[in-house]
């Protein structure tokens, strides 16, 4: 931890702002069935600030072990939820929609479990001798936000486009395109 032990770790700025995520996600997936433009915002407002309780976490020094925990959680759950919605919206795709979900989760699982095994202090630290991919993935920030980001707005374009394909068909076209970085992201 970079701040003093003395400090509450639950009251950190960027745990506030995971709490204010959780929130939104709460609401967003209470929206979801019934109105996508709630349920959107909701789901995108919570996703920025993900990347906004990274930097608190730098700026304030006020990383912790619970705040990447709760991070990672609330990602993880976001998008679950997000996928199980569309298994419901496309249920021919059902199974893509498992899988994604189970590679997803078992990976990050994994890849946390090994770095606690291995002694880091973060599941971003990443063995520079190891896998290129995993290093530039979790170095990069600019990766990281790419992938996340990308896979992501794949899935909100499905979830958006089952209610309106957006102006001049917006949402099948980003969905288009970002479909390899969900691809990658999975594998």
């Amino acid at each position: 931890m970079c701040s003093s032990d003395l400090e509450n770790v639950f009251l950190f700025v960027p745990n506030i702002i995971g709490y204010a995520r959780i929130f939104l996600a709460l609401l967003s997936f209470w929206f979801m069935p019934t109105n996508y433009v709630m349920a959107a915002w909701c789901y995108i407002i919570s996703g920025l600030l993900d990347a906004v309780d990274g930097h608190a976490a730098r700026l304030l020094g006020q990383s912790s072990k619970f705040g990447a925990m709760l991070d990672m959680l609330t990602d993880r759950c976001a998008t679950m939820c997000l996928l199980t919605t569309l298994s419901t919206f496309y249920p021919s795709c059902m199974i893509l929609f498992q899988l994604s979900m189970t590679i997803d989760i078992s990976c990050h699982w994994l890849h946390l479990h090994t770095s606690l095994l291995q002694g880091s202090t973060s599941h971003k630290f990443v063995d520079p001798t190891g896998n290129y991919w995993m290093r530039l993935y979790y170095t990069d920030r600019k990766v990281l936000f790419g992938m996340c980001a990308g896979n992501e707005l794949f899935y909100a374009c499905l979830y958006l486009a089952h209610f309106t394909t957006g102006p001049l068909y917006l949402f099948y076209i980003v969905a288009v395109i970002t479909f390899p970085v969900a691809l990658a992201k999975t594998g």
